[in-house]
């Protein structure tokens, strides 16, 4: 099989990380590397040996020959460098959120699908090695049907030091880790019929929200609630980067609990088990379950673009997650449930 060639556009945070993983995984090379300041892509493409660098999108795309493009930028240019991809014709890996609007990521998807594109969202959380394991145990009934689940993503953990731009961000956590957590409700539980919001605004020097607590009903006649906050208030079961999760079953519950622990619990009596994330070198011991979650990630996508399997989180399917976010966020203004849409287009 072919190397698959690509390129990245971004060199911020999540890029370094995002780079590394791909290399733990064959058949792909990273050629060329573009962000608006340059000298910031030439520091990260000489660090991680990567020949080919620009400021310029449109001039990469013109003059590299890929296979597919990976975006790893800020959220306001998720949509305009995609869009340039889709009019080159070219395979697109976009981070979440896919962009800051609902309309604009209904206009790529649309464009995608006209033109053939494969076009793809790297959404990781759901590749958490804990979160992969609990899937496990519900798909295989030993709870017996979910009824009802709690979803946890309450942190005291400075995250403003590493991504000051989040401080501008409005939407904020809905935007930020509310993708990720709504995209594991559905992940577990499938899709949602009613949703009901509230967000509370704690830190007050930044523009958006950092406390959300969400209410779905899903199809199933499952109840989720997602409790999400970076509020900054210390806790006990401080699990940052990794949700908690607590699921009733007809048969039984289940936990997972800090340090990657799954705690089932049936008639039989509770059974411990740790699922904790490979290790690499190049992964910040803070970030680790998710920075992990990466590489299975990257290797969905790259089985999908080699015609070897199926993506789990393409356009289409994380267009989904993001009419979850951006109807939190309308609930949230209107303080009232929302019935979301059956039958979509």
């Amino acid at each position: 099989m072919s190397t698959l060639r690509f390129a990245t556009f971004g060199a911020g945070f999540w890029a370094p990380f995002q780079l590394a993983a791909w290399r733990e995984l064959p058949d792909n090379t990273c050629v060329a590397l573009c962000n608006p300041t340059r000298a910031k892509a030439e520091a990260l493409a000489k660090r991680l040996e990567i020949p080919n660098v620009y400021a310029d999108p449109a001039e990469l795309l013109a003059r590299e020959r890929l296979d597919f493009v990976d975006i790893v930028s800020a959220v306001p240019s998720h949509y305009p460098l995609v869009d340039l991809a889709l009019d080159h014709g070219m395979a697109v890996i976009c981070q979440k959120p896919m962009t800051e609007t609902l309309e604009q990521a209904e206009t790529l998807v649309r464009k995608a699908k006209r033109a053939g594109v494969p076009f793809f969202v790297h959404e990781n959380f759901r590749w958490q090695a804990p979160l992969r394991a609990l899937a496990g145990l519900l798909n295989a009934g030993a709870i017996g049907t979910p009824f009802r689940s709690r979803i946890d993503f309450i942190s005291g953990f400075p995250v403003f030091d590493n991504q000051p731009a989040l401080k501008s961000m409005d939407p904020f956590i809905l935007m930020d880790i509310g993708t990720h957590i709504l995209d594991v409700a559905r992940f577990l539980f499938g899709e949602a019929e009613r949703l009901y919001c509230q967000t509370q605004r704690i830190h007050t020097d930044i523009a958006g929200e950092d406390v959300a607590t969400v209410t779905l009903s899903m199809t199933s006649g499952a109840t989720v609630v997602c409790h999400m906050a970076y509020a900054g208030t210390p806790v006990e079961r401080e699990a940052f980067p990794q949700p908690l999760v607590f699921v009733e079953g007809t048969k039984g519950s289940v936990e997972l609990a800090p340090d990657c622990t799954l705690r089932l619990t049936t008639k039989e009596g509770t059974k411990l088990t740790r699922h904790p994330p490979p290790r690499y070198p190049w992964a910040d011991p803070a970030y680790a379950v998710v920075l992990s979650s990466i590489v299975p990630c990257n290797e969905n996508l790259l089985g999908a673009l080699t015609g070897r399997g199926q993506a789990e989180t393409t356009g289409e399917d994380n267009l989904e997650t993001l009419r979850l976010v951006f109807a939190a966020v309308d609930s949230a203004h209107r303080r009232e449930a929302l019935r979301l849409a059956a039958g979509r287009a």
